[in-house]
């Protein structure tokens, strides 16, 4: 992907709502309702802060899924998983150097798809060196096929000052357009609070979900106040186990939500400091009910309150 071909994607991202995969004809009344709504409707978006740049709400995050032997059969699969992120609205995938072969795999499945207009390219910084960083960073350039990123992280605050220096050099000459930083796991909280206040930003990525709730304290409070945008990584972090075989509560049917997976997302991304979610699968089944999330109402505050009681009630 060129220069030309970058601004191009950038001014085409707006455009989520796209005819989805003719899928198979054997399908169960419930894939047949998903399918109609996808058909029917356009994925919601949220802005980004400092660019005014649409995204919708849910992405397509890369950390153990994808990260496959680079076989033919597994290049094949990843492909056809993330041309239907594609057509049902989606755009950004996230990535790191830390994710295995993921990387080397998004490159794949990109010149396969010829670089879809739609694509949000995201990932990391994840090393130690003002130079080592730069070397690695050209090097995700390199896996993924492209000249430039939507957006660059510094994953997990490491070595955070000569890798900031670097990205705002970065921002100024186009080869980056947005810059942000990310935790995961809850770690290094304080340290983070403290670079949000003090360092203009683009983005930060952290981890919530209804159970892990602390950076609601102070952490997207300061972030919807400095105007940065939030990922949010691990929005089903251990969630599973605790509502496996229960019901979903009659409230969430009401907003659309046909699996708890959609209740999780619909949860995190209805925050309003929060910009998107990216939660990971492998299988196409999962990633049509994850994009459904991003589909019809989200969770008002009054409601937001019934999700986080109906959980406690799991536990």
């Amino acid at each position: 992907m060129n220069r030309r071909q970058f601004t191009k994607s950038i001014s085409l991202l707006t455009s989520a709502g796209m005819t989805p995969l003719a899928f198979s004809k054997m399908k169960s009344k419930k894939d047949l309702a998903t399918d109609s709504v996808l058909e029917k409707s356009r994925i919601l978006t949220n802005k980004i802060p400092s660019s005014g740049q649409s995204i919708p709400l849910i992405g397509f995050g890369t950390s153990r899924n994808i990260s496959l032997d680079l076989t033919p059969e597994n290049i094949k699969k990843c492909t056809a998983l993330i041309e239907t992120f594609f057509k049902l609205g989606g755009t950004m995938i996230d990535s790191s150097p830390m994710y295995g072969t993921s990387e080397q795999m998004i490159g794949h499945c990109l010149k396969n798809l010829d670089y879809p207009n739609e694509l949000f390219s995201t990932t990391k910084v994840w090393t130690r060196g003002k130079q080592d960083g730069i070397d690695q960073m050209h090097q995700s350039m390199d896996l993924w096929g492209i000249n430039a990123f939507d957006l660059m992280q510094i994953h997990n605050l490491v070595d955070w000052k000569p890798h900031l220096d670097t990205l705002r050099n970065w921002q100024e000459e186009g080869i980056v357009k947005h810059i942000g930083i990310t935790t995961s796991h809850g770690r290094s909280h304080s340290e983070l609070e403290k670079i949000l206040a003090t360092e203009p930003l683009d983005f930060v990525q952290l981890t919530y979900n209804v159970k892990d709730r602390a950076v609601e304290n102070r952490l997207l409070p300061l972030a919807l106040d400095r105007g940065i945008a939030v990922i949010v990584n691990r929005p089903f972090n251990g969630l599973f186990g605790f509502s496996k075989g229960q019901q979903l509560p009659e409230y969430a049917q009401e907003l659309g939500c046909k699996s708890w997976a959609q209740f999780y997302l619909k949860f995190a991304i209805s925050h309003p400091a929060v910009t998107c979610a990216i939660p990971a699968t492998s299988k196409v089944k999962h990633l049509k009910a994850n994009m459904l999330a991003g589909y019809g109402e989200l969770p008002d505050h009054k409601t937001r309150k019934l999700m986080i009681e109906s959980f406690k009630e799991l536990i």
